[in-house]
């Protein structure tokens, strides 16, 4: 069948979209006779920043018109999953297009996003291949924006190039200019969808001190500059780098001095960074480590975090800069400001960030009457009940009523300890599907960018509630299942339900005693799950998703035996168990690198569950 696409030579996304559907649809109407002409554009009238689309082709063509360009792309890739199509991750190896006849073509219906901000945030360890297959993906599911932490996003980078915590890999060199190659590379990529770019977020403050904090939050050997010591926090009678880690080190924010560099380096960022749609300005990356001098302490943190954003939206304003400014209630931030206010509403979005909750149930939102605890400075307790979370967020809005979303990380930890991803996947749209009721504009996961064992469900549930907050979980879960596993959905869905029902996101994160009988039981069963499922001889002997399940399920294996004897208090078993678990998942990295971050996985289970950091494996 011949495909033709106009205009031609349309805006540079648009352009992009058409070049999608062509591609796509000659696979999938491959032999077929006939012609099929589509039209793609924007809507009559000024473009809206809320994406919408309308689809209205017959057999012989038709139109999608979106009210923006990357709304556009979003309607070509809704089509095709109309017709078929299932994008269940990032890369061309996981996407399902079917062969299709032209009396299936036919489509006429309009989409509008239920929500502004529907992104993903860049963590764990990660090829530039990696993220440049997750930008791709993000509009396919529904997503319209990506967020690149720090100034430049080495350290997630270097991570996997130099195969940290991979003593099977060896490293590979990786700069500084190579990173900033990278960076321009998925700028790139970003552009050509119309993504919205979120950048930086925590750095700030080392930045502040005289330190590049490029690699995260590793402890530096340099020592701070005497001349920036009066610039940091005082905790204890001392000015210094917090843990040896600038990345974590507050300021002392009563000193004029560090208002005065800390609004110069946002303003000569966003003068220097005008792609960046999102601007975040964050403090330091940990709590109980503010700054304790007198002047400080006649005040809040909160206050004085409020009066810094107004000086550089002053600053801003007097450059004539329309970047957006990202402020972050987190940590000691969570308490609202008791004097200051945000003079310019406009240039600012809230985003609450409840990273001590639990992800073994939704949102609470019958407690959020709670009250907020009293601040005591460096002797704070982070909220870990869903009620209390979301009292902190009631608190800030009571202050601000401008744009929000709320960042969080189903992702980032939690998914660790949910071994069939499905009990996870239903909490993020029971989440996502409260965003309206809480005040909220949106969400940003802060997540790895490869968690895909056993699969990529809860990306792919996360962005099509995104779009649509009425989407039904159930049927998306279908959907992937019937699309990945088309010979045996319900059996691999029903081991997945049990694994996830067995399950602890939050022994797995450290929450609870280590030693817990009833843990124990639960991983016990788990591994007998896994062992049954391995050992059947009619698991089909090919496709991706297979093979990824028949890994999975050994992964699965060592770890809830690891885990089984770490709730039994078995030391030395434990240990044991846990490096076989090690042994297997970093040999067999090269095999599965697209579903299972390695580096991430070790450092959640040595940091949070309670493994040990040290111990032997077998380098190469």
């Amino acid at each position: 069948m011949e495909i033709i696409i106009n205009p031609r030579n349309a805006e540079k996304t648009v352009s992009f979209a058409g070049e999608e559907l062509r591609r796509y649809l000659a696979r999938m109407l491959d032999g077929e006779e006939g012609v099929f002409s589509v039209f793609l554009g924007i809507r009559d009238g000024a473009e809206d920043k809320m994406d919408s689309y309308t689809v209205s082709v017959d057999s012989a063509g038709g139109r999608i018109l979106g009210s923006n360009p990357r709304s556009v792309l979003l309607g070509v890739y809704d089509y095709l999953r109309r017709l078929g199509c299932r994008f269940l991750g990032p890369g061309k190896a996981m996407e399902v297009v079917p062969h299709i006849r032209p009396g299936d073509l036919p489509a006429d219906y309009a989409r509008k996003a239920s929500f502004l901000h529907r992104g993903v945030c860049i963590e764990g360890a990660d090829s530039a291949g990696n993220v440049l297959d997750f930008i791709d993906w993000l509009p396919k599911v529904g997503y319209n924006s990506f967020f690149l932490q720090f100034q430049v996003p080495y350290a997630f980078l270097a991570r996997w190039y130099h195969h940290d915590l991979n003593p099977f890999a060896q490293p590979e060199a990786f700069t500084m200019a190579e990173a900033e190659d990278c960076c321009a590379l998925f700028a790139a990529a970003m552009e050509k969808r119309s993504l919205l770019l979120h950048k930086v977020g925590h750095g700030w403050t080392g930045r502040v001190l005289g330190c590049e904090t490029v690699d995260s939050w590793n402890p530096t050997e340099t020592p701070m500059p005497e001349d920036k010591r009066p610039l940091a926090a005082e905790i204890g009678g001392k000015r210094d780098f917090y843990m040896g880690i600038p990345a974590n080190t507050n300021l002392c924010l009563s000193n004029p001095e560090t208002f005065r560099i800390f609004a110069d380096l946002v303003t000569e960022y966003a003068a220097a960074n005008p792609e960046a749609d999102y601007l975040h300005v964050w403090l330091a990356d940990d709590y109980n480590n503010v700054c304790e001098c007198e002047k400080c302490r006649q005040t809040t943190v909160s206050d004085q975090y409020v009066a810094l954003l107004n000086e550089i939206d002053r600053r801003l304003t007097e450059k004539h800069l329309n970047t957006r400014l990202v402020f972050l209630l987190y940590q000691e931030l969570l308490w609202p400001p008791q004097r200051e206010r945000l003079h310019n509403p406009d240039r600012f979005v809230l985003m609450f960030a409840p990273i001590s909750r639990t992800f073994e149930a939704s949102y609470d939102l019958s407690g959020i009457q709670e009250e907020i605890p009293p601040y005591s400075r460096n002797r704070i307790t982070l909220p870990t009940s869903l009620g209390q979370n979301l009292a902190f967020l009631r608190g800030w809005q009571a202050r601000f009523q401008g744009e929000s979303f709320v960042y969080d990380y189903p992702l980032g930890r939690a998914h660790y300890g949910d071994f069939g991803y499905v009990g996870l996947s239903r909490i993020i749209s029971q989440d996502i599907r409260k965003l309206r009721r809480m005040g909220l504009d949106g969400y940003i996961s802060c997540q790895e960018l490869r968690a895909g064992m056993p699969n990529m469900l809860p990306n792919y549930v996360m962005g099509y509630t995104l779009f649509d907050e009425t989407a039904d979980v159930e049927t998306l879960i279908r959907e992937y299942y019937e699309a990945a596993y088309p010979e045996e959905p319900q059996r691999v869905l029903a081991h997945m339900e049990r694994l996830s029902e067995l399950g602890s996101c939050d022994y797995v994160n450290g929450k609870g005693p280590r030693v817990n009988p009833d843990i124990a039981a639960r991983m016990a069963e788990i591994a007998e799950s896994c062992r049954q499922q391995l050992a059947r001889g009619d698991t089909p002997a090919s496709g991706l998703w297979w093979r990824v399940f028949r890994y999975h399920n050994e992964y699965i294996l060592r770890l809830s035996r690891a885990l089984e004897a770490l709730a039994l208090g078995q030391e030395e078993e434990s240990e044991a168990r846990y490096r076989e678990f090690r042994d297997l998942i970093c040999r067999a990295e090269p095999e599965f690198q697209p579903f299972l971050d390695v580096y991430r996985v070790l450092e959640v289970t040595q940091k949070y569950t309670g493994f040990p950091k040290t111990g032997p494996l077998h380098a190469i």
